[in-house]
């Protein structure tokens, strides 16, 4: 896969997939699908937007893109209940 080809990105919990190019930032492909990503200070220090990358990763979404050399990536929203 070349980086300006396109993945799908599947939502959790929402069940939602859209495709997303490879650094495109999280939030926006989240915000463009219609799923919430809760924020906080946006500068990745708060943690409220932690996010888990398929089922493994756990990132800041504010300061994360969409990584290349997949074709497709789940995200699951609800790591942290507490937010």
């Amino acid at each position: 896969m070349t980086p300006s080809q396109s993945l799908k990105v599947h939502f959790l919990p929402d069940d939602v997939t859209v495709s997303a190019q490879p650094g495109e930032p999280i939030l926006e492909v989240a915000s463009r699908a219609g799923v919430s990503i809760p924020t906080g200070c946006l500068m990745g220090s708060c943690h409220a937007c932690e996010v888990e990358i398929d089922g493994d990763d756990v990132i800041c979404a504010c300061i994360s893109a969409v990584p290349p050399g997949r074709d497709k990536i789940t995200i699951n929203i609800s790591v942290d209940p507490t937010w």
